[in-house]
């Protein structure tokens, strides 16, 4: 039954570019489905480990800029692949180098490196190219963009779907439990998050690629803009970074709410972002799918075990 529900609803959201009435609604159309990518894509690795990652625009920005260098000169897949590989290739470096970090230390330094990745393209475009940005001239339409986004979203959630009914994604639930006992009981905890940590930062520099010829014009301030961690970090905490269609869930209201509040209040933006940032945090930390869930039963279920648990 779910799975004729899904399929309903992609058949639906395939159906949606020639039923809208004109480019605005595409394109915030288009703006929900590249949010809701990335923040499931966020939440492969940062749910089930709680690991808080802010690279996420680094990757972001790889994308775009491989396709910024690529895609005149290229076919698109193949400019989609050599994006994901380089994406991939740099998180699973990155991984190796990092992820025995935790805490703070980890969210600093993923923080840290996406400013890093910003100022080493900026550098290389003024040094060696003499140009500070790069125009991008591809023939590809925005209903082509919306149809890659949701191929990119049915394949996120079937990705996220199979790991959380496989033995990594057991594995992953120790881990973010206690990752003391994961390492006790035998799990190879850095081979695990970095594998993990490869695969979301592959989604979400495969969906830079995809979004890079909307603009037209690319710079390092527009690819790495660091606000695009944040709110992809806010997306998956308010819909729930555990469950599979959380992330998609905070996704939509933030996504519609972010677009007013940039219409309404331009000069002002960061500041009610941050107060948004604050009041999921301290209202809604573990999602609002996770609430309601504790509102519809009164007492836990007897039956409940955590990860640890079951592998004790």
């Amino acid at each position: 039954m779910k799975a004729l529900l899904l399929l309903a609803i992609v058949a639906a959201l395939s159906a949606l570019p020639w039923l809208l009435a004109n480019d605005y609604w595409l394109s915030l159309a288009i703006n929900l489905l590249q949010y809701g990518v990335m923040a499931t894509a966020w939440a492969l690795f940062s749910g089930p480990t709680r690991y808080i990652s802010l690279a996420t625009v680094a990757f972001f920005g790889i994308g775009a800029y491989t396709f910024a260098v690529f895609g005149e000169a290229l076919p698109l897949p193949v400019v989609l692949a050599i994006a994901l590989v380089i994406g991939v290739a740099i998180a699973l470096v990155v991984g190796l180098a990092t992820l025995r970090l935790s805490g703070v230390y980890f969210v600093i330094f993923t923080f840290g490196l996406a400013e890093l990745i910003r100022q080493g393209v900026t550098w290389y475009e003024v040094n060696v190219t003499r140009s500070i940005g790069r125009y991008v001239f591809v023939d590809v339409t925005q209903t082509q963009i919306y149809g890659q986004l949701l191929a990119l979203l049915v394949l996120v959630l079937g990705t996220g779907w199979w790991i959380r009914r496989s033995r990594l994604g057991l594995a992953l639930r120790v881990i973010g439990d206690d990752e003391t006992v994961a390492t006790h009981v035998g799990i190879d905890t850095t081979v695990m998050k970095v594998l993990l940590f490869a695969l979301s930062s592959g989604f979400i520099a495969l969906t830079g690629a995809v979004m890079a010829p909307r603009w037209t014009y690319i710079d390092p301030a527009i690819a790495f803009n660091p606000t695009v961690s944040f709110q992809v970090l806010i997306m998956a905490l308010l819909g729930g970074a555990g469950r599979l269609f959380g992330p998609l869930a905070g996704a939509v209201p933030l996504v519609l709410l972010f677009e007013w509040l940039s219409a309404s209040f331009p000069n002002h933006f960061s500041i009610l972002l941050g107060l948004v940032f604050m009041l999921i945090v301290y209202f809604v930390p573990h999602g609002v799918i996770e609430l309601a869930a504790g509102w519809l039963r009164r007492k836990p279920r007897p039956t409940e075990a955590s990860a640890v648990e079951i592998v004790r």
